[in-house]
This record gives C-alpha cells, sequence and structure tokens, in this order.
C-alpha cells in the first residue's frame, strides 16, 4: 500500500510499505479522504520533532471505510462508513479518573504520536471510530474532526441562543466555530486582519470586521450597548489578539482560549480581575462533539463545499503542505484511495 511519510525538514514522502499487521481490538480502514490542519504543519515545519517518531505517517482529520476487523471487535461491519476520534487514554491518570478522559495526562494523540491517517489503510482501535450515516460522502465527513472541535469550544464557553460572541481569526477553526455558534443560536462577529480571510467568512455568511481598519473593543462596546461580549474565542495565536481579548468581554464574561500558542503570552489580569472574567482553555474534543458534529454535517449547517479550497491525490501531499504555509487555503484535502 501507499503511505505519506514525515522525513522531517519540511520533506513528505510518498512511500509503498506493507500493511501493519491488525490486532485483536482493532479495524483497518480504507482511507479516502484526509484533512491536513494546523497542528499537522507544525509538525512539518520540525516543531514537534521530539514527539513524533520519524518516518512519521501523520493526519487524523479523516473518512473512510472499514475493510477488516480484527478478533473481539462487535458493532462494526465491513463496508461502514467510518470517521476516527483520534484519542487513546489510560484510563488510570488522575484526568481520566475524574472523568476527563479527552485530555488524559498520557494522552495518545492517534496521528502524532503515533501513526495516522496519510495512508491507504490504516488500522486503529474499534472504540476511535464514529459512524458515517448514509447521505454524508466521505469528502465531507473528512472535516467531521475540526467541527467537532469547534462544538468542544462552543459548548466549552456555555454559550447560550442569542448571546454574543466574538471570534478572533478566520482561520478553518475560526470559521468553524464561528459558524457552529450562529447555529446555536448566537450573534457572532469574527475579528480578522487578512483580507482573503476576512472575504472567505464573509462568502460563507459570517459578519467580520478588520482590526486593522476598527478599534475592536470600541466596536465591541457600540455592538453590545456598552456591555461587552458574552464570550470571546481566542483562535489567531497571535500575542496582540491575546492581550486585546479581555478588553472584548462583558463583566463576568468569558475568554476561551483555542489556538496553541508556543511560548507565554502577556494577559490583562486588571481587565480580568475588574470584570471578573474568565479565562478557559479548550482542547480537543469529547465523544458528544463528535456526534454533534456528524449531525451537524448531515444536516448542512456546515458549509462543507466552501470550507474545502481544494483536493490533492496522495502523490501531491508535499505540494499541499507547501500550499497551507501560505495560510491562503481554508481547508486542503489529500485524495488517499479511489
Amino acid at each position: 500500500m501507499l503511505a505519506a511519510m514525515y522525513l522531517g525538514d519540511r520533506t513528505m514522502s510518498v512511500e509503498e510499505r506493507d500493511p501493519d499487521e491488525l490486532h485483536p481490538g482493532e479495524v483497518s480502514v480504507s482511507v479516502a479522504y484526509v484533512g491536513i490542519c494546523g497542528t499537522d504543519l507544525h509538525i512539518f515545519h520540525g516543531d514537534m520533532d521530539q514527539r513524533v517518531s520519524l518516518p512519521a505517517t501523520i493526519g487524523h482529520e479523516m473518512a473512510g471505510t472499514i475493510v477488516a476487523i480484527g478478533d473481539g471487535v462487535e458493532g462494526w461491519k465491513v463496508g461502514e462508513a467510518v470517521t476516527v476520534m483520534p484519542l487513546a487514554w489510560d484510563g488510570t491518570c488522575p484526568a481520566c479518573r475524574a472523568g476527563n478522559q479527552h485530555i488524559c495526562q498520557n494522552l495518545d494523540f492517534i496521528g502524532i504520536d503515533t501513526p495516522g491517517a496519510l495512508q491507504e489503510r490504516w488500522n486503529v482501535p474499534a472504540s476511535t471510530l464514529v459512524r458515517i450515516p448514509a447521505g454524508v460522502s466521505l469528502r465531507d465527513a473528512a472535516l467531521v474532526e475540526p467541527v467537532a472541535v469547534a462544538v468542544h469550544d462552543v459548548r466549552r464557553s456555555e454559550l447560550a441562543a442569542g448571546d454574543k460572541a466574538v471570534v478572533i481569526g478566520a482561520g478553518p477553526i475560526g470559521v468553524l466555530i464561528a459558524t457552529v455558534a450562529t447555529a446555536f443560536g448566537a450573534q457572532v462577529v469574527v475579528s480578522e486582519i487578512d483580507p482573503k480571510r476576512r472575504a472567505a467568512a464573509e462568502e460563507m455568511g459570517l459578519h467580520t470586521i478588520d482590526p486593522s481598519a476598527v478599534d475592536p473593543a470600541a466596536w465591541v462596546n457600540e455592538w453590545t450597548g456598552g456591555a461587552g461580549a458574552d464570550v470571546v474565542f481566542e483562535v489567531s495565536g497571535a500575542a496582540a489578539a491575546v492581550l486585546g481579548a479581555t478588553a472584548l468581554a462583558k463583566v463576568r464574561g468569558t475568554v476561551v482560549v483555542v489556538a496553541i500558542h508556543s511560548q507565554p503570552r502577556p494577559i490583562d489580569l486588571q481587565r480580568v480581575f475588574w470584570r471578573e472574567l474568565r479565562i478557559l482553555g479548550a482542547r480537543v474534543y469529547e465523544r458528544c462533539d463528535f456526534e454533534r458534529a456528524v449531525e451537524m454535517i448531515a444536516e448542512g449547517s456546515i458549509p462543507a463545499d466552501r470550507l474545502i479550497t481544494r483536493i490533492v491525490p496522495l502523490a501531491e501531499v508535499n505540494e499541499a503542505f507547501t500550499d497551507l504555509e501560505t495560510g491562503q487555503a481554508m481547508k486542503l484535502l489529500v485524495e488517499v484511495s479511489r
């Protein structure tokens, strides 16, 4: 079978190799599509070389079809369309024992810590499978994982229908958070400095502001009648955005940190104190988030056609990563097997 391997030094190579042995409790999935995300790009840049084992098959946003079932697996059959919730927890650490298995202190993020989906046949624990209903294309189903991220972020914020939310950053996750929050009944504005990303968000029906042209704090103050936003999602990863996020939130409002920050950032703790703000982290997802994401894609709440910028064959995976570096693509999918 063919597999894309990260070799280090910003290099991906597509190689022929034997399929992995199917172990008890596993299923083998014929991978149809794999989405490339910001975490994959961090790996490509070498930022996670201490975590991945080279050469590494990466990728965790996917959809495919079951082609083989290992011993001891029940409730699944060959031919079913599935995606994978790529988390494996130990069940014994303090986080797991407290019911927070998705952020296990010894979490195996499949596709980073262990082999991922950029291969024609992918063996995964049956416990990670999520069923894709009839009528949902495998192309669209490859968006389930990032949609689940957005669902988890919005659910963690406790955003309610009628609330006002600001999303800082109109990358793929920022746009999905705004889309999910809107579907949950909130009023949403997206703050984005890049004109192309701002235009892409507007094409999806989202309201945007340009923080280089207007003062976001003043704009939000007027929008909310002087109150401030109920929830602010920081999705840009920029230091200035973190510093300014607290100025956008209402008294006892919530700031949700979604972006991955590779280094400590300054934050206005005087504002946090003065307005009794909540600062929340939101990482990965729980199974209920995956199931809700599947429902949203199935019902058409997620504009898949507008989100998917381009689909490339597995042979062009290296070019796909370099294209993603430009920051202009909303979502690139790799077609792994036909």
